[in-house]
């Protein structure tokens, strides 16, 4: 079963996010106080537990939200859903909206771990059904 593993929010972009037990994801904005929230294609951004325990091999002390990720997975392969998938995460449905993105200069996260799994493996959606998101929650893909 995939699930949330982490809620995670900033107030500035290009921060690690602290880890929250819930969040309340706002239809066509995002994760209500984080910094990356907004009418735009990447509102949310998730990316997998297994993607940041390859991380952890080479610096072991990683926490959910250093790599900026609002959503931190488990028993998903987020990389490899197309764009235009829908997920159900708690309340929520959320659509994929683009997988990967390019690291912005001076990206505090490369800078605090040496590497960024971002650009390969997390991936980013749009808020189409508001609500809450809790830890533990189930993430089911609903088949169109």
């Amino acid at each position: 079963m995939a699930k949330v593993v982490s809620i995670n929010k900033s107030l500035k972009k290009g921060t690690v996010k602290t880890p929250q037990s819930e969040g309340l994801f706002i239809e066509n904005f995002g994760l209500e106080g984080d910094a990356h929230a907004g009418k735009w294609h990447r509102q949310v951004s998730l990316l997998a537990e297994e993607s940041i325990g390859k991380m952890r091999k080479l610096v072991p002390n990683l926490k959910d939200g250093d790599f900026a990720e609002n959503i931190t997975t488990e028993g998903i392969v987020l990389y490899e859903l197309p764009v235009g998938t829908k997920l159900q995460i708690g309340e929520t449905i959320q659509e994929v909206s683009q997988i990967g993105k390019e690291c912005h200069k001076g990206c505090a996260i490369k800078n605090k771990v040496g590497e960024c799994i971002m650009p390969n493996e997390g991936i980013f959606t749009v808020v189409l059904k508001g609500g809450v998101v809790k830890v533990g929650d189930e993430i089911k893909i609903i088949e169109s």
